[in-house]
């Protein structure tokens, strides 16, 4: 592993473990997280920046206000209201309903989906900030945690079912970002393809006075037939000055 890489994967630990803590974490844990790369103060201050554009507090702890928009904190809400009558629950019931659960019994399993609905959002709360709504995080937590209330049979006791029910709910929310940031990265290949055929359209008809061909940008671009062609689809055929033949 060489230290870009070594440089990344440390950033996503530390990232995991300030969403662990409730989005925030110590100057000392951070320090402590990139020992052995030595950083400059600049890089360091760099990774702080990260921190916090990402809605992690550095030693102080943030609360919904300061990374939640408008709409974000109307829509929880609107939420909490809508399940506040799900009535409170002492740890000894909730363990009670977890050991039913994880037995196979369907009505503890719909009463632990009921006692997780007010969880959901506090976990979601954890990943807000990261381009995705905070609706759509509780909405996969939600599925997460409907399919996960049968899948807890194979674990030990309650404290371990409890555990990978919020991890379950955890893995839907984190991959609901990484689908999200991929699709964005493909959406900006696509306009930047989009953009050079474009671009050279106008060029060499500017050059040569007259329409292009998919040929001649072949040879000018680099680009496959099959790329090019895409590339004018993808705009909504609306590139102009080219022959497609």
């Amino acid at each position: 592993m060489n230290k870009e890489e070594a440089f990344r994967e440390k950033l996503r630990k530390v990232v995991e473990l300030a969403r662990s803590q409730g989005n925030e974490i110590g100057q000392e844990q951070v320090i402590e997280a990139f020992d052995g790369l030595e950083l400059s103060g600049d890089q360091l201050q760099m990774v702080y920046d990260y921190l916090l554009q990402n809605k992690i507090g550095i030693g102080q702890h943030l609360t919904p206000e300061d990374y939640l928009t408008k709409e974000e904190q109307d829509y929880l809400a609107e939420y909490l209201a809508a399940i506040r009558e799900i009535g409170e629950i002492s740890e000894g019931e909730k363990e009670a309903v977890f050991l039913s659960a994880m037995a196979g019994d369907p009505d503890a399993q719909r009463r632990l989906t009921e006692i997780y609905l007010k969880e959901v959002p506090e976990i979601a709360k954890l990943y807000a900030g990261q381009g995705v709504y905070l609706e759509d995080l509780i909405g996969e937590g939600n599925v997460a945690l409907t399919i996960g209330v049968s899948m807890l049979g194979s674990q030990e006791n309650a404290r371990e079912a409890e555990g990978v029910l919020a991890k379950l709910i955890m893995d839907a929310m984190e991959r609901h970002i990484q689908e999200n940031a991929d699709a964005k990265k493909i959406d900006k290949r696509v306009e930047q393809r989009v953009n050079l055929v474009a671009d050279k359209v106008q060029e060499l008809r500017e050059e040569l006075r007259r329409n292009v061909t998919i040929e001649e940008l072949i040879r000018e671009t680099g680009l496959s037939e099959k790329t090019i062609r895409d590339a004018i689809r993808m705009s909504g055929f609306k590139i102009e000055g080219i022959d497609i033949g």
